[in-house]
């Protein structure tokens, strides 16, 4: 009981810490908030369903959904900006949908899609990266209208 409370607290924590490096380091206009809820399995009527909840205990293998949302509070709009989220520790990016998303595997050095990095195999070469191997996920809002709103989202999975 003790282990899972602290694999939540720790999760929680670096969600929200994530979270705050990304606005702190954002110049507004733009407000970011982010969001992280556990995707729970249940049954109904004999048939499965999703259902999101709040992070009350969390214990490996249980999948997450971060979100990070943006809302431009200015009256200008703005172009390129760039929302770097690092994944906390205790989860590993889900591996369905990872390669569509633009990623680093070394702390934030490079970035490109999971499929084009490799990462040290620990006998002096390299082998592919996988989705349990990144450390950052990278999002470009191209542009973003006064007032304008939406919302960023990767799966993860407990450790």
């Amino acid at each position: 009981m003790i282990r899972n409370w602290i694999a939540k607290v720790a999760v929680t924590l670096a969600f929200a810490g994530s979270a705050m490096s990304v606005s702190a380091q954002a110049a507004q206009p733009i407000e970011l908030i982010g969001v992280v809820k556990v995707d729970k399995v249940i049954v109904e009527n004999g048939k499965e369903k999703h259902q999101l909840e709040d992070p009350k205990v969390v214990v490996p293998g249980d999948k997450l959904l971060f979100t990070t949302k943006y809302r431009n509070a200015s009256t200008e709009t703005v172009r390129n900006f760039v929302v770097t989220n690092p994944v906390p520790n205790g989860v590993a990016l889900a591996s369905d949908g990872a390669d569509a998303q633009t990623v680093s595997v070394d702390g934030g050095k490079t970035w490109g899609k999971l499929s084009t990095l490799t990462v040290s195999d620990g006998k002096g070469g390299t082998r592919p990266a996988t989705a349990a191997d990144v450390t950052h996920l990278r999002w470009v809002l191209g542009v973003v209208a006064p007032g304008a709103s939406g919302a960023l989202s990767y799966n993860a999975i407990v450790r």
